[in-house]
């Protein structure tokens, strides 16, 4: 079988999964190629089946991106696959989440030509509701208010709907504590340290340099991300990484789902390449 791990040009030399992927695959006896989603001159239907990995630039035109991936999966098959996407790279499933009783960190979105409102809290966070990498992302306290509020006329103005959150300080001590699901079942967690710095600017580049290291999830982390889980529309997906951060009383809630094009952390799991590229298979039924 011919394998096709979609990314970008820009993410060329980033994608750290890439590598244990393909030689996963290779070690099962198929191929694997990088094809960019970007380049026009790829026969999508020369692969037996396309995994999204990091196409992460598709926030700069979601629409582009959505119909470049329907096209992909009218000639091949495609993970996660269409409905899950629709879903998936618009953060606004937070809520979907939250009224399906996933505790969710405090989220408020708000739509271009809407008021945006500053919260309550001592620290927050803007963000566009369409975002990857901590693009676009940035941390305020209360006083810098008229900063946030031209941050989010910004987004508004780029086509955004801005998402604000609390910015809940336990992350920068316990850190977030990412799983990663694969068709429902827990596979490995990894703990990445904070990202957003006081008063910081917009993220230069794909993403915000990460700190990662493995990490045991608790048990009430794992309950609340199976339950992130099995709230998909579709049901479980054949991959979902789920990031929590733990709330002033301790409780893990959903700071996003990543179901489009997750950094899956196969280096810090030994095995979990091959496990994955296995799932792939049994998938498709080879």
């Amino acid at each position: 079988m011919h394998v096709g791990l979609a990314t970008t040009a820009a993410a060329r030399g980033l994608d750290e999964d890439h590598a244990p992927l393909a030689r996963a695959f290779e070690a099962l006896g198929h191929s694997a190629a990088r094809p960019e989603w970007e380049d026009p001159t790829v026969d999508w239907k020369s692969f037996d089946v396309v995994l999204l990995r990091s196409t992460w630039n598709y926030t700069e035109d979601l629409p582009a991106f959505l119909r470049w991936a329907r096209g992909v999966a009218a000639v091949t098959t495609l993970f996660n696959p269409i409905p899950t996407l629709d879903w998936s790279t618009d953060k606004r499933y937070l809520l979907d989440l939250a009224r399906a009783g996933v505790p969710i960190v405090p989220s408020s979105i708000v739509a271009p030509g809407e008021t945006w409102i500053a919260p309550t809290t001592d620290e927050f966070v803007v963000k566009p509701s369409v975002g990857a990498g901590s693009r676009g992302a940035r941390r305020f306290l209360a006083a810098d208010v008229e900063a946030a509020r031209q941050h989010a006329a910004r987004l508004h103005a780029e086509g955004y709907h801005t998402l604000t959150q609390p910015y809940l300080h336990s992350v920068d001590d316990y850190g977030e504590t990412a799983l990663m699901v694969f068709e429902g079942a827990f596979s490995h967690a990894i703990r990445k340290g904070p990202l957003l710095a006081r008063g910081g600017g917009d993220v230069a580049g794909l993403f915000a340099k990460e700190t990662i290291e493995p990490r045991v999830p608790g048990a009430d982390e794992l309950d609340v991300a199976m339950r992130a889980v099995a709230t998909i529309p579709g049901g479980a997906p054949l991959y979902a990484r789920v990031d929590l951060i733990r709330d002033p009383t301790g409780q893990p809630c959903v700071l996003e789902l990543e179901i489009a094009e997750p950094s899956l952390f196969f280096d810090y799991a030994p095995g979990s390449a091959d496990r994955f590229a296995r799932r792939v298979l049994a998938r498709l039924g080879s």
